[in-house]
């Protein structure tokens, strides 16, 4: 299975993946973090910020996705993904493929900004959600009010998404 993550920077993407592969690891599910920094600082920063590098990267990060999922591993990805057209492209190409949106308003995640993304890019490239748009997700597989829930009830939604598609998942009883 591979479970992505979407929302904006911010939304608690990396802080639920971190949870959720610890609970598969201790399930016995395989299990591999992938998030889009560590893409991009894996490539060495590559790719910049414009529509056409966010798809390559999110095209790298698929591929990933794809390959360990064929593979038997199961993919937590903690990933942005604004643009819907490749969120319908990972549903086609990616066969475990299941959407968790992590909806928080912009103020919020400008709050959150322990990346302090906001705070230190604005107006030095294109911020998802300020200078660039983030398509509302049209059918995601679950939805998170990161916004109004704290991280451990957002853990347990997803949780109980994750438990009621238990046979999706790679090695877990």
């Amino acid at each position: 299975m591979v479970i992505w993550l979407i929302g904006l920077s911010g939304a608690g993407k990396t802080a639920l993946g971190i949870k959720l592969k610890e609970y598969l690891a201790d399930r016995g599910a395989p299990c591999v973090l992938i998030d889009g920094d560590a893409v991009r600082e894996f490539f060495d920063g590559d790719l910049g910020f414009t529509r056409e590098d966010r798809v390559a990267n999110i095209k790298r990060i698929a591929l990933a996705a794809h390959f360990l999922e064929s593979s038997g591993t199961n993919a937590v990805v903690c990933n942005i993904s604004p643009f819907e057209e490749l969120r319908k492209f990972h549903r086609a190409k990616i066969r475990g493929y299941r959407e968790i949106y992590l909806k928080r308003s912009l103020a919020e995640c400008k709050k959150n900004d322990v990346k302090k993304m906001y705070a230190s890019q604005s107006g030095k490239t294109d911020i998802v959600g300020v200078d660039t748009a983030f398509d509302e997700p049209s059918s995601p597989d679950l939805v998170l009010d990161t916004g109004t829930q704290d991280i451990e009830a957002s853990f347990s939604k997803l949780k109980a998404f994750i438990e009621s598609r238990k046979e999706e998942l790679h090695g877990c009883p």
